[in-house]
């Protein structure tokens, strides 16, 4: 294949910007926002949960937020304020903060984001207001009416600084003598709402990182033809040369890694695509050159057919962002409230936005994957908080359920690599770089399979999470037929299974291993009938029994301890396929003989 000229590349590396082109900010007006005190009980703040324990520091960023290259700079009296008492400085950190339990949770606001110049201490003095949801128009914002991050940072740079503690999921919270401010319940019978300020700015300014440039990402330069449509990537594969001194072992795995990628190739670029002879191939694993396309067919977002591809492709996108624009339109929920004569006293338009629910997306996007770079940039975070929101208000039935941000990662990484001639995209990268089509490609393809995957699983995530219920009674028993005595150790020490096997149904073992070792893991379940859900089951069984040894040696606390913080970090895609291979004998074993076999174990 023809080397590429290098003026064809378009090199995508962080470096000095004023903006990304991703958000349009808009001029500025001095308005007033009111947010409710800090100690108040009835702030919806969200559970807490973190990947706290397995942070990497060095890889990511707790520079100030001045420093960002993002953040225009302010005016002279607000970096003076700034100055006096600066954010501290990342340090030789052994690990990080203990995350506090939801009742002590910490509630990052300020009591007025523009103080009086004459009174900067009223902070203290002003009184809480009942939840409006208005939104003051005249703030910086992005395209979509929310507040641009921005405007974040040059209001918190605005208020007085306190005793500030980092928090590595994004945010900084603070109290007047340094510890956390217990939340006392003021109004116990109150019913919980959201705050009546700006929503997006409780979670505090984020502190997003930025890339080497040693560690810039080349954007393809057949872009805009994978865009529109994702078969024109296919002719783009090249092999890497075999080095001359590979062993006889690494020469037959590079052969074996080439052959699969033509026979992924053969299929994929069929007039009338075979999904029989799709699913057959992927179960042992699809090569990252020919994963998205591969996943956007085998969960039906692509059609078979390759005269329909473009079409509709093109359909499906201009309908999410058409849903974007409708679901952030600040008019939407005033459509059919009656006209009113307009005056200069008139308060602002209410924004059409279920601020409860951003409330607790925007809370839990920061923590997504927090030890992967990629999840900490700007671009990316405003894009899983579009795709989340949107699908939510589309599914009232469940709505959004801590747990489907994680579902929803590996849908983003594996597409965005799709426009990357680097298949590590997880570090080095700034996706706001990158040209809006793609972005916009990304988080449109992203959001319908994440829908195609929650409609096979949805009750897992509606009212009172049955589907979870199910599974978790189906695993126990599923358990006592494979290894009786660990089911029996583990009923004699108290151990329900729901204490341990809850978050491996509600996030797919997403927080057990690593998200490389997912996306293997994803490969097989979409070749699977009902991989997410039936043979999901199998998968968590193996898992379980994999543990047998040294979980039957262990009392309540020390199994409860060990499920929790299991040792996977270290889990390769080998691990992998020997836990799908374990799981298949078993569903080959025991799907549909349920009933046989319980006779015969109760007899």
């Amino acid at each position: 294949m023809a080397s590429k000229q290098p003026n064809q590349q378009e090199m995508v590396q962080v470096g000095s910007r004023t903006s990304s082109p991703f958000w349009r900010n808009r001029p500025t007006n001095n308005s007033k926002v009111n947010a409710p005190k800090s100690g108040d009980s009835n702030i919806v703040v969200g559970a807490s949960y973190s990947h706290a324990d397995i942070l990497k520091f060095d890889s990511l960023s707790l520079s100030p937020a001045s420093s960002r290259p993002h953040t225009p700079t302010s005016n002279s009296k607000s970096n003076l304020r700034a100055t006096k008492s600066p954010p501290p400085k990342a340090s030789a950190i052994s690990s990080p903060p203990r995350r506090p339990t939801y009742p002590q949770f910490p509630y990052s606001s300020s009591n007025d984001l523009k103080p009086d110049p004459d009174d900067e201490d009223n902070d203290d003095e002003d009184e809480e207001e009942e939840a409006q949801y208005i939104y003051s128009g005249g703030q910086d914002e992005d395209e979509f009416g929310l507040p641009s991050i921005t405007s974040m940072r040059r209001e918190a740079k605005k208020r007085i600084p306190v005793n500030k503690i980092n928090d590595p999921g994004g945010g900084v919270y603070g109290s007047r003598n340094g510890s956390l401010s217990n939340i006392a319940p003021e109004r116990p019978f109150a019913r919980p709402r959201a705050n009546s300020s700006d929503i997006a700015l409780e979670r505090g300014p984020p502190s997003y990182p930025s890339a080497k440039k040693a560690e810039g990402k080349i954007l393809r330069p057949q872009y805009k033809e994978i865009l529109r449509d994702p078969a024109n990537s296919l002719h783009l594969i090249s092999h890497p040369p075999m080095p001359s001194n590979a062993t006889a072992k690494e020469s037959e795995a590079h052969t074996t890694r080439i052959s699969r990628i033509n026979k992924f190739k053969r299929i994929l670029q069929a007039s009338a695509i075979s999904l029989s002879d799709l699913r057959e191939t992927a179960w042992s694993g699809i090569p990252s050159e020919v994963r998205a396309m591969s996943w956007q067919v085998l969960l039906g977002y692509l059609p078979t057919s390759s005269e329909r591809r473009v079409a509709t492709l093109e359909r499906k996108r201009k309908a999410y962002l058409d849903g974007v624009d409708q679901a952030f339109s600040r008019s939407s929920s005033m459509s059919s409230a009656p006209s009113r004569p307009s005056s200069s006293s008139e308060k602002p338009r209410a924004r059409g936005l279920d601020e409860t629910l951003w409330h607790q997306i925007s809370i839990d996007v920061p923590r997504t994957s927090p030890h992967l770079q990629l999840y900490s940039f700007e671009a990316t975070q405003r894009s899983l908080e579009r795709i989340l929101y949107v699908w939510a208000i589309r599914h009232p039935a469940s709505g959004y359920v801590q747990g489907i941000n994680d579902l929803l990662t590996p849908f983003w990484q594996v597409f965005l690599g799709a426009y990357i001639t680097d298949n590590n995209i997880s570090s080095g990268m700034d996706p706001g770089q990158l040209p809006k089509p793609v972005l916009d490609a990304v988080e449109a393809d992203s959001f319908w399979c994440l829908t195609k995957l929650l409609d096979g699983i949805q009750d897992n995530y509606i009212f009172a999470q049955p589907g979870i219920v199910r599974q978790v009674s189906a695993l126990k028993d599923l358990t006592t037929r494979i290894d009786a005595g660990l089911a029996k150790h583990l009923e004699n020490e108290g151990v329900e299974f729901m204490q341990f096997s809850f978050r491996w149904m509600n996030c797919l073992l997403m927080r057990e291993v690593s998200v490389g070792c997912t996306i293997r893991m994803w490969d097989t379940y979409m070749a699977e009938e009902q991989g997410f859900s039936e043979f999901h089951l199998y998968v968590c069984a193996a898992f379980l029994v994999k543990w047998s040894e040294q979980l039957v040696k262990m009392d309540f606390q020390e199994i409860m301890m060990f499920l929790q913080s299991l040792p996977t970090k270290e889990w390769t895609e080998k691990d992998i396929e020997l836990l799908l291979s374990e799981a298949y004998i078993w569903q080959s074993l025991f799907r549909g003989s349920s009933a046989h076999l319980r006779g015969s174990s109760g007899g």
